[in-house]
């Protein structure tokens, strides 16, 4: 790797790479001021407009919870309703997009420039795509989803008054076959886990590297743009995009914090009788985001990093004794077969028009969507960041495999395990039970359950805390203009307001399905941004030498 960096603390490229020769300098839009103790380093205006209606959001929620909660209620109504079918079309065509890189000319081009590199071994880096496909959301869908598509399969399809279908399975169900329900449901599972999510984020992490560190701009979302936008790109264009993707990022990860606050607190009431309810969550929420604090603070290598290490040797751990506790062969042979199935259900699942299983299609698929969408400048940030020196075929290959593969193991084991309890033995606890506490009630007839229940317990808080670690640096880095060493303070200020968000969205009248509101709705303008950056990725790749 090459020993000189630019003045932001990333890489110059090595051998020929088309920089991009622009004037902007980075920070050059920043205040540099101090209030009291703290110094701020902030980019005028990204970090004051985002900053600013984050603050007004808040008051504005907390101080109006039912007006709020109505609000948010008919949003998500209308954006579900109405966009479902642009969700689920952006998304095949970032699939397409990823595929034709791998295949055309193109792929050759290796981030960093054309004699860079990589500064991971292949079994590192692979470490670190597998981190990145774990997170609070395999925690709470990890059972619930598949049991969720299993229960709706098997009971059939149901019509209203109205003619529209009233059931929540996906497709056309499957009837009374438990056989086929179960390949359905793990389809739809995988679909939500697999190839379209992370190709979102490969394309997010593409552009963030690409124009990084082979063109030589600011680590931001708007330098993907200046193929399409030039120097305007510094200007308010670029600022609205930044500032998307703030918002993207700040809703994303405040539907995370509170799927993890509701799952962590079902535990608690499973295992100690902690009482469920707003009150709990509230102080849950307090009490991770301080933490998360201490971990911001501490920096990433004392922090994030050391929790993200225990927290990846727990869920391996997990994972390994569910899978060999549980009915072994039964899972592995299952995790084939569910490939098998996504393979064949996957045109119907992705098909974008004239679907009749809207509450699948509109609930489950068009959220998800949505909720990649806000997550992708935090994860696309992260994997831009651990893998230059990879040749773009590289980079899309092993972005959509060993994520997608990771999760598709995960659902098996965890998910395969619940299903099979209800066919094999007729244990319907967990098929019962709220989508927060499958978990639990999955793993309370295994042996060690109060163990094993304990640590799903601190899984879920450790997830919690290094979402909100990283995600405010992610922000932070963002609304600094590209600096990725930026006061401490500033990346405080977004991890509390993560954790406020959070708070305030849940404790409005709509309670979880606020926060879902609210990544929908940031997630569909910044997904024609995405659509965008496809383009502008495209036109940057044209210009660089492919390697041989």
């Amino acid at each position: 790797m090459a020993d000189t960096t630019s003045n932001q603390g990333i890489p110059e490229p090595e051998g020929h790479s088309d920089i991009i020769d622009t004037d902007y300098s980075i920070g050059q839009d920043n205040i540099e001021t101090k209030v009291g103790p703290f110094e701020l380093d902030i980019h005028n205006p990204v970090f004051l407009v985002s900053g600013l209606a984050v603050v007004v959001f808040v008051f504005y929620t907390l101080a109006m919870p039912e007006q709020a909660g109505t609000a948010f209620s008919w949003l998500f109504g209308a954006v579900t309703k109405g966009f479902d079918w642009f969700f689920l079309g952006a998304a095949n065509i970032f699939v397409l997009f990823c595929l034709l890189l791998i295949v055309l000319p193109v792929g050759s081009v290796r981030l960093g420039g054309a004699e860079a590199t990589p500064d991971y071994g292949y079994v590192g880096w692979f470490a670190m795509l597998f981190a990145a496909g774990m997170g609070i959301g395999l925690m709470f869908y990890g059972v619930s989803e598949p049991m969720s598509h299993f229960s709706s399969a098997i009971g059939g399809t149901a019509v209203g008054e109205d003619g529209l279908r009233t059931d929540w399975a996906p497709l056309g169900a499957a009837g009374e076959n438990e056989q086929e329900a179960v390949r359905l449901a793990f389809a739809a599972t995988i679909f939500h886990w697999g190839l379209h999510p992370w190709a979102i984020y490969a394309v997010v992490g593409l552009a963030l590297a690409l124009f990084s560190y082979n063109k030589g701009l600011p680590l931001t979302v708007r330098s993907a743009f200046y193929p399409i936008l030039g120097e305007r790109v510094w200007g308010w264009p670029g600022h609205v995009i930044d500032i998307l993707a703030v918002f993207a990022t700040l809703f994303g990860l405040a539907t995370s914090l509170g799927f993890g606050a509701t799952q962590a607190n079902a535990g608690l009431n499973e295992l100690f009788g902690i009482p469920v309810g707003e009150t709990t969550e509230v102080l849950l929420i307090t009490g991770i985001t301080a933490i998360a604090l201490v971990s911001v603070l501490r920096g990433l290598d004392g922090g994030v990093k050391v929790l993200s290490e225990i927290n990846m040797g727990l869920a391996f751990a997990l994972l390994l004794f569910v899978l060999i506790v549980g009915p072994t062969v039964a899972i592995l042979t299952g995790f084939v077969d569910y490939l098998l199935a996504y393979l064949e259900y996957l045109p119907s699942l992705s098909n974008p028009v004239g679907r009749d299983d809207v509450n699948f299609s509109q609930g489950w698929t068009s959220f998800y969507w949505a909720w990649w969408i806000s997550w992708s400048p935090f994860v696309g940030m992260f994997i831009a960041r651990v893998s230059r020196g990879r040749t773009v075929r590289e980079f899309v290959t092993c972005v959509l495999l060993i994520p997608s593969l990771v999760c598709v193991l995960w659902m098996s084991v965890f998910g395969g395990t619940a299903v099979l309890q209800v066919l094999n033995d007729g244990y319907t606890a967990a098929q019962d039970a709220p989508l927060e506490l499958k978990l639990f009630k999955m793993l309370d007839v295994l042996p060690l359950a109060s163990i094993t229940s304990f640590i799903g317990i601190i899984l879920v808080i450790v997830f919690f805390v290094t979402s909100s670690d990283s995600g405010s640096l992610v922000i932070d880095t963002i609304t600094a203009g590209g600096k990725v060493d930026a006061p401490v303070p500033q990346r405080v200020f977004w991890c509390v307001f993560e954790g406020a968000v959070a708070i305030t969205l849940l404790l409005s009248a709509g309670g979880l399905q606020s926060l879902q509101s609210m990544v929908i709705s940031t997630g569909l303008p910044f997904t024609v941004v995405l659509l965008v950056m496809c383009w502008a990725i495209w036109k940057g790749l044209q210009s660089e030498r492919r390697s041989r």
